[in-house]
């Protein structure tokens, strides 16, 4: 079993940044994928970033440029950066972690961000 908890969500302006973190604290086991995905009102959830164990990082198309995602193996964190926030990046986003050679995701409570003026 993986815990996961995520912080840093909130209420931003047009054009501005935010950090998102998750942590697996207590975990030992090894977590091989970490990343983030989203999910708007009113729409299905979508993935944003993974990193890999391996170092790897890999985005949605419609996620490069304004997302960044990085790692801390050593602590089981995961971060997200998003710069230049637009409305539309309004949603829930979730925290996941998948164990070396396993096909299932642990999931994060989800943190809330809302982009509005």
């Amino acid at each position: 079993q993986v815990q996961l908890v995520e912080s840093g969500g909130g209420l931003v302006q047009p054009g501005g940044s935010l950090r998102l973190s998750c942590a697996a604290p207590g975990s030992i086991i090894r977590i091989d994928f970490m990343g983030w995905y989203r999910q708007a009102p009113g729409k299905q959830r979508e993935w944003v970033a993974t990193s890999t164990s391996g170092g790897s990082t890999n985005y949605a198309d419609s996620m490069k440029g304004r997302f960044t995602v990085s790692r801390d193996n050593a602590r089981n964190t995961v971060s997200l950066q998003i710069d230049s926030l637009k409305p539309e990046d309004t949603a829930v986003y979730y925290c996941y972690a998948r164990l070396l050679m396993t096909d299932r995701n642990y999931w994060g409570q989800g943190t809330q961000v809302t982009v509005s003026s």
